[in-house]
């Protein structure tokens, strides 16, 4: 695929937050009866997805795939042949301060809801906010996973967190445990090319979420489409240049969708807190089609699964020691 087109890949993931989830982690009420927008947002992107024939990885979060009222949206994912992966069970963005025998229990529990609901097995993961661990490795090294795409390495982790938290209704408790959301500022210093940690229940390979080369400022479709609020123009621009530094670097981009990109404040007011919510979905759909196309004249778009194989048909790839400096891990 890659020699007849004799362009670089990149791949393209959507992690499938449900409203909430991120009623849960914003500290809203009412998020216990699980309320839903799957019904809108899933047939919005296999649509989107399938007028470019495109095929991504959409991580599931499990106790969505634990609802039979969900059954119908999300086995419609695989059916559209798109790649399925585990994006926990709880959606809690501290897993990282479970024991890794409570990590065990998540991740196993996702998995059997994910595959009961879908008919496909996740071999890769995701964290909810970044959340990572050694622990959250090593057990999912034990459990046969290809892949972890969990890192996100940015210096502006800290920034979007404290904006998060000014617009939360948060205790200081809550805001206690979220206390790593989005990273730390250590993660700007991460690699940006996959890699695979050194564990010793055996390997597994890192791809990042790519932020832009050198600089290390978020490229993803949410913050572009934050960046066209003040000027759509000006985002264009902005992603133009990203994927000419990833060319000109050799990184190959692993690029994160989330739902609330394909969904405007006319479909979800609950959800208005969350940057360019005040664009309506048409316009957003508009400008990420644009986005998409850009990304698609330059690059292959791949799944994360083939990502990884084919990170590791080329080249072998460096062995990180996972250390992390955050409290709990």
């Amino acid at each position: 695929m890659m020699n007849a087109n004799k362009k670089p890949i990149a791949s393209l993931s959507l992690d499938l937050d449900n409203k909430w989830s991120y009623m849960k982690t914003h500290g809203d009420p009412g998020w216990e009866t699980f309320p839903s927008y799957l019904d809108i947002v899933v047939p919005r992107f296999i649509d989107f997805l399938g007028d470019k024939k495109l095929t991504i990885t959409v991580f599931i979060v499990g106790q969505d795939a634990a609802l039979e009222k969900n059954h119908a949206a999300l086995r419609s994912i695989a059916e559209a042949g798109h790649e399925i992966g585990n994006h926990s069970f709880k959606h809690e963005p501290w897993l990282h301060l479970y024991s890794e025998e409570e990590i065990e229990k998540e991740i196993a529990s996702a998995e059997y809801h994910i595959e009961q609901a879908t008919g496909k097995k996740p071999i890769g993961f995701r964290g909810p906010g970044f959340s990572i661990s050694r622990s959250t490795l090593q057990v999912l090294a034990r459990r046969g996973y290809q892949y972890e795409a969990s890192t996100f390495p940015t210096f502006l982790g800290p920034l979007a967190r404290a904006y998060y938290f000014m617009t939360s209704k948060l205790s200081q408790e809550e805001m206690e445990q979220r206390k790593v959301l989005f990273g730390t500022l250590d993660e700007g210093f991460r690699p940006l090319k996959p890699y695979q940690w050194q564990l010793n229940t055996g390997g597994i390979i890192e791809i990042p979420v790519t932020t832009l080369p050198i600089f290390k400022v978020p490229i993803h479709f949410s913050y572009l489409l934050y960046l066209s609020v003040f000027s759509a123009p000006l985002a264009r621009l902005y992603f133009h240049i990203a994927l000419k530094l990833c060319r000109l670097t050799g990184t190959q981009p692993s690029l994160l969708l989330h739902p609330l990109d394909f969904l405007g404040g006319d479909d979800i007011p609950e959800l208005s807190f969350f940057p360019a919510m005040n664009l309506p979905g048409g316009k957003k759909l508009a400008l990420l089609s644009k986005l998409v196309g850009l990304l698609s004249e330059q690059f292959t778009i791949v799944t994360m699964q083939q990502h990884a194989e084919l990170a590791t048909e080329r080249v072998k790839l460096p062995r990180v020691e996972p250390r992390f400096r955050q409290v709990g891990v």
